[in-house]
């Protein structure tokens, strides 16, 4: 492959690097590195009661949320087209805010589907209405999409995978520990239900959790759903059909207007099988329950105050431990935000993101994709045979800056004021069904963002081998155009060292550099590889986030391993760009204190214990401080410069490091 110049700028000895009121230079670093580094970080921004967390990427977002707010608002003074994204936007923000209307309604908008529910005799009609719901996102047990083909990526092939669960996760029914939320979730059922005027809710709500409960039995744990492989089990639909009698499949597909596949992708096979047998075992009435708890509970947000509080109890207080709901313009905001992404984006970039800051980071993309390619020829685990793959693939990276080339046509999307704000959404969300279900069996469109511009946040796509950077997060902390490098590479860098590193992880390097399920390993190579991920776990599985409560180190590998190679290969990196110029004292630090300290910034956070737990059962991401002080100590560039050694609580010998990438 062709190597890529190094950043031409020299190091800034006058430039901007850090904020040193975000550091606790009470606590040492060689204890605890992110106290040190975000102590004073927390201190400033002393978590609020609508958050369960709140840390620099919430800051950024509320950012951009007020940047937004700002360009809604004004919409709502001027004369919009009818059909204009304009008019769409305004009046979706408008109806957003119009609690008045609602609260007049209550449940009224959602009474003719909860009588079309009930009016289901037979498991044949559950199986035509589950498709007819279908179309709207809406229904349960099972979720249907089309995506890429994992080992054909230019074809978009349907899918099939377990889903369906009101709590999200199966240890939410069947663990001991869990039982207060299962309890609350029972109350908040009982809640909606009786507020959505369905009688005996009780009765109804405990229907729903025998089902539920069975589905959670039934259903892989998250670990498992990981790995790629085991989740890719092609099946035609006549297969299904014949397998799997209970779902009535052949009438959900008719319904929702799929037509017979030669080849759907299922995820969970012996998910499917428990179902099959339970929705043929259990009576009628107990799965119209079912389907009646999760289509009141999934519409809450769209109701009544009321009806919207009762769900906030639960889910949001209850399970994540925030203490109040978050101020109701920003609810609105993130209504047009969300449905109407990419044009809300347009706008976004054409006010508050500079094109120079787009050139900037096309320089340290080229620079990491450098520094990755000089650790793969360095890899001593590695044999040269699989080093020619890993550099083709490094190479093939499609990277994708700020917003996308093509913006998305929203023309034939309706939103009118003559509908309900219920009725608005729920056309919103066929449309986006529709969107999806057209793309079967046709190419895949790889210029297709999988992020809106104004999304503080950042991806790998194995299926077309792209690394995407939306403009959102193109801003301090993580990316300062007039910062010094330590600081940006730190930061930014870190940042896309991570999503290149995600390309080689347990589940990316499955992926050839055409996006395909591919094995391009020797068998040995996988091996080494494998146990060096094994070893990471570990390292993730001795800390206790809570009380009685461990890290899941499996179930967030893939994000460790980015995690760790962004930081090698950001490190790296920033050497390159300097070159031989001189270390000057920046703020007090080396150029090395400035790169760990910029990182450590980047995950300073506040967050309640209940939130640790609910993210440590649903989250593939490690906690914050975890992501920091349980990273770092792989690496002697962090030891050497915070002069860290045995004995240190930060320290860790070198036998027990990890070196991946």
């Amino acid at each position: 492959m062709s190597l890529f110049a190094f950043a031409a700028c020299a190091p800034k000895s006058g430039a901007p690097a850090l904020d040193l009121t975000d550091l606790d230079t009470t606590a040492s670093p060689k204890v605890d590195f992110y106290q040190y580094a975000t102590g004073g970080w927390q201190q400033k921004n002393p978590l609020r009661p609508e958050f369960s967390r709140y840390g620099s990427f919430d800051a950024l977002r509320e950012k951009a949320q007020e940047n937004l707010n700002a360009l809604f608002e004004s919409m709502t003074t001027l004369e919009t087209t009818p059909g204009s994204v304009e008019q769409k936007i305004s009046d979706l923000y408008k109806m957003a805010l119009d609690s008045t209307t609602r609260n007049e309604l209550g449940a009224k908008p959602i009474q003719p589907y909860i009588a079309e529910i009930q009016a289901v005799s037979t498991k044949d009609e559950l199986a035509t209405l589950l498709g007819k719901m279908n179309l709207y996102g809406e229904g349960g047990f099972f979720g249907v999409g089309v995506e890429a083909d994992l080992t054909n990526s230019d074809m978009q092939i349907l899918y099939m995978s377990q889903g369906g669960l009101g709590m999200g996760d199966r240890d939410y029914y069947l663990k001991e520990e869990n039982q207060k939320l299962y309890e609350g979730y029972r109350n908040f059922l009982v809640k909606v239900l009786t507020m959505a005027g369905i009688e005996k809710p009780e009765a109804v709500a405990d229907m729903d959790l025998v089902v539920e409960t069975a589905m959670a039995k039934a259903a892989w744990p998250r670990e498992k759903n990981r790995d790629m492989q085991a989740i890719y089990n092609p099946m035609s639909s006549e297969q299904i059909i014949k397998a799997w009698p209970g779902l009535r499949f052949n009438l959900f597909c008719e319904a929702s207007g799929i037509e017979p596949q030669e080849k759907i992708i299922v995820a969970q096979p012996s998910y499917f099988e428990a179902l099959s047998q339970m929705m043929e075992k259990n009576n009628l009435e107990n799965l119209k329950a079912y389907l009646l708890c999760q289509f009141v509970s999934g519409s809450a947000g769209s109701l009544s105050d009321e009806i919207y509080t009762a769900s906030w109890e639960f889910f949001s207080h209850q399970m994540a431990g925030a203490q109040e709901q978050q101020p109701r313009w920003k609810r609105a905001m993130s209504v047009p935000n969300g449905i109407l992404g990419e044009a809300v984006g347009e706008m976004y970039v054409s006010r508050y993101f500079p094109e120079s800051s787009k050139q900037k980071m096309v320089t340290l993309v080229e620079n990491l994709r450098t520094a990755l390619g000089q650790h793969i020829e360095t890899l001593e685990w590695m044999s040269e045979e699989t080093k020619v793959k890993a550099q083709e693939k490094l190479a093939a990276f499609t990277v994708k800056i700020g917003y996308p080339d093509k913006w998305k046509d929203y023309s034939t999307l309706d939103i009118t004021p003559d509908k309900t704000y219920y009725e608005n959404l729920r056309n919103a969300s066929a449309w986006y069904v529709k969107d999806n279900l057209d793309k079967l069996g046709k190419p895949t469109d790889k210029t297709e963002w999988g992020m809106t511009p104004q999304t503080v946040n950042a991806y790998y796509n194995p299926t077309t081998n792209e690394i995407c950077f939306p403009a959102a997060i193109l801003q301090k902390p993580f990316f300062d155009p007039e910062a010094d490098e330590p600081v940006n590479y730190g930061g930014i860098g870190v940042v896309i060292g991570h999503e290149m590193s995600h390309g080689f992880d347990d589940q990316g390097s499955m992926f050839d550099a055409y996006g395909n399920m591919v094995n391009w390993w020797t068998a040995e190579d996988k091996a080494k590889f494998d146990a060096l991920g094994d070893k990471l776990v570990a390292q993730f599985d001795e800390v206790e986030i809570a009380p009685g409560v461990k890290a899941n180190g499996r179930y967030t590998l893939g994000e460790n391993i980015g995690d760790h190679g962004g930081l090698s290969i950001a490190f790296t990196a920033m050497e390159n760009a300097v070159g031989n110029a001189k270390d000057p004292m920046i703020d007090g630090f080396t150029r090395a204190q400035r790169f760990y300290l910029s990182y450590g910034a980047i995950w300073a956070q506040n967050i309640r214990d209940e939130e640790k737990i609910r993210l440590t059962n649903l989250d593939v991401h490690s906690l914050a401080v975890n992501r920091v002080n349980v990273s770092v100590r792989n690496f002697q560039t962090f030891f050497d410069a915070w002069d860290i050694h045995e004995g240190d609580p930060m320290f860790r010998p070198e036998e027990e490091r990890v070196h991946i990438w």
